[in-house]
């Protein structure tokens, strides 16, 4: 009689559900009211701005009706853009002199000492870290590395998007080709003195 209780019980076979089947299958459930119940309180809509149809333009400040007394002229604040360059021993390097350094690199291919100059190809300076950071993975996307460098600008920080070091003008030639070419094209060639 026992061997027949063995018998049937291989018979049958084990029918429960593992308890992971179970776990996986209440949280598939959830997130699915979830999702439903976002779509739901939205209107039928996926998440994204909605326009303000109150909203109105900014009104300009009335003319004061008395002159204003004449105050000492304002002196210009210095503009930092792109293009400028935030440490001293940095200096730009135009295309036509980037091409003619080039061409005298591949004439003087013979042994030299070791030049006394990097060069280095900034694709941005930003204020926001968040668009340096954009740049940086569309230089990922063509294929080169860059780096973020983050420096005090008057108090406040400004963030670089740089490649390189590169020992010759020829490299950073090609890199600059290759980051036009891969939809980054205002990009800044940078010649570094080394000390």
């Amino acid at each position: 009689m026992a061997r027949r209780r063995k018998s049937q019980a291989r018979r049958g076979g084990d029918r429960r559900v593992p308890i992971w089947i179970w776990l996986l299958g209440g949280m598939l459930i959830g997130l699915g009211l979830s999702a439903a119940l976002l779509i739901h309180e939205r209107g039928g809509r996926l998440a994204g701005p909605r326009p303000n149809p109150s909203a109105q333009a900014p009104r300009e400040p009335e003319a004061p009706l008395a002159p204003a007394p004449k105050a000492e002229p304002e002196r210009q604040k210095p503009r930092y853009d792109f293009y400028t360059l935030l440490r001293e021993r940095e200096t730009r390097v135009s295309d036509q002199e980037l091409a003619e350094k080039v061409r005298a690199e591949t004439a003087q291919k013979a042994a030299e000492p070791a030049p006394r100059e990097r060069y280095l190809l900034q694709a941005g300076a930003f204020r926001d870290l968040r668009d340096a950071d954009a740049v940086k993975a569309r230089i990922a996307l063509a294929g080169l590395q860059a780096r973020v460098e983050t420096a005090n600008v008057n108090g406040a920080p400004v963030h670089r998007v740089r490649l390189g070091p590169y020992a010759t003008a020829g490299e950073l030639e090609a890199a600059k080709r290759q980051l036009a070419e891969n939809g980054v094209p205002d990009t800044l060639a940078v010649r570094e003195a080394l000390d």
